[in-house]
């Protein structure tokens, strides 16, 4: 697969970590270190996992660690929606971060997509 910094699905991954880090921060001292976490956790996990997953020799190894990146993005997604919906943040808070969420969801799906496709 080549340098997996160079792909534009980890490079979204790793700015939705940066764009997420000061919103977790603003959250409640009570929610830092329970739906704070997770949401930090969710981040690391979508860049870290694509990392790993170009690093795997073959396909199918790439894809699992592709699903479980694009599985922890609508798990980031649900958490937005949480933390609106509870007061936390507003919709306007958020923003940036559903945006790179999106784009970076629609990158991982495009490579999901083209790891289907004939070898």
């Amino acid at each position: 697969m080549g340098d997996y910094r160079n792909l534009r699905a980890w490079q979204l991954a790793r700015d939705l970590v940066v764009v997420s880090r000061p919103l977790i921060d603003r959250l409640p001292t009570t929610e830092r270190y329970a739906l704070g976490d997770q949401w930090r956790r969710a981040a690391y996990g979508v860049v870290l996992n694509i990392a790993e997953g170009a690093t795997r020799h073959g396909k199918r190894e790439f894809r699992r660690y592709l699903d479980i990146a694009r599985a922890s993005l609508h798990e980031i997604e649900t958490i937005l929606d949480l933390v609106v919906t509870l007061g936390y943040l507003t919709r306007e808070d958020v923003t940036q971060v559903l945006a790179t969420r999106a784009e970076c969801a629609r990158t991982v799906y495009g490579l999901l997509r083209r790891m289907s496709g004939p070898s």
